[in-house]
């Protein structure tokens, strides 16, 4: 978004952009729940996964996550690099953990595996690995997740890892090859699409976080916004900074459905 909008509408920064601060994240009932169940889960060193389509909100309830979880009790991790086989897999881990990489995937294995144990030992932190686009994992991959979720000393879990991915990586763990690590995951957590009353309610919230004094999007335009998008926050981010753009090229104070109609053929949403 261009400084003339935030000129034209009176907003002191970008109202839809990604980057904003952790408190000022949407967190509606639904996704305050997921935080919840996964804080709940982390707590009692137990597995999670975390599901939803693009745009619903699974990196906003991570940023959430790790926000939630005490520095001073959780050692949080976060992998994204997942569609690498099982020693460059191992590896990634290890870049996560700050642990030197070694030789052989067996090595990286018990390294991490120490890095875990010392971490609840030595400094009285559980670790957690966030596992991103897990649903990207070469099954060579995933299906050794399970020794990974077992990690143990002394019957106490030393890891929780946290699977986070879209709806189909459920179907892929209900398969023969991968219910080992299906059945060592203790909560399922899925972020879906809001209603139009929250979709309306997200626009309002981030124009009032930018400093928007006055009601900026009609209520047909809310309305509109919901209706193209289905509700799928990062797409109602892209429709409304396109909104925005073209009611301030055209001098206009209120946006209305018209303007989010036309606004549409100026994003890849159309």
């Amino acid at each position: 978004m261009s400084d003339r909008i935030q000129e034209a509408f009176g907003l002191s920064r970008r109202p839809f952009d990604k980057e904003i601060p952790t408190e000022l994240m949407w967190m509606d009932g639904g996704r305050q729940q997921a935080l919840d169940r996964l804080v709940q889960t982390i707590t009692h060193r137990q597995h999670a996964l975390v599901l939803g389509e693009p745009g619903v909100g699974k990196s906003c309830v991570l940023r959430a996550l790790k926000q939630e979880l005490s520095p001073s009790r959780f050692r949080l991790d976060y992998v994204a690099h997942v569609t690498l086989g099982r020693r460059d897999f191992y590896r990634q881990i290890c870049y996560a953990l700050g642990i030197e990489p070694k030789a052989t995937a067996a090595a990286m294995f018990e390294a991490i595996q120490r890095d875990c144990a010392n971490a609840t030992h030595e400094h009285r932190l559980h670790a957690v690995l966030v596992l991103d686009e897990a649903h990207l994992m070469p099954d060579t991959t995933l299906a050794h997740l399970h020794v990974l979720a077992n990690f143990a000393w002394d019957s106490q879990p030393l890891l929780s890892l946290v699977l986070v991915g879209l709806p189909e990586l459920h179907d892929r763990l209900r398969l023969g090859i991968h219910r080992a690590l299906l059945t060592r995951i203790h909560a399922k957590v899925e972020l879906s699409p809001g209603s139009p009353e929250l979709s309306a309610g997200y626009v309002r919230k981030r124009m009032a976080d930018a400093g928007a004094r006055t009601e900026v999007f009609t209520g047909d335009a809310l309305a509109m916004l919901h209706e193209l998008t289905g509700g799928v926050l990062r797409s109602i981010d892209v429709l409304a900074e396109a909104s925005l753009r073209l009611a301030a090229l055209e001098d206009r104070p209120l946006i209305d459905r018209s303007v989010v109609q036309r606004a549409l053929h100026h994003t890849p949403l159309v």
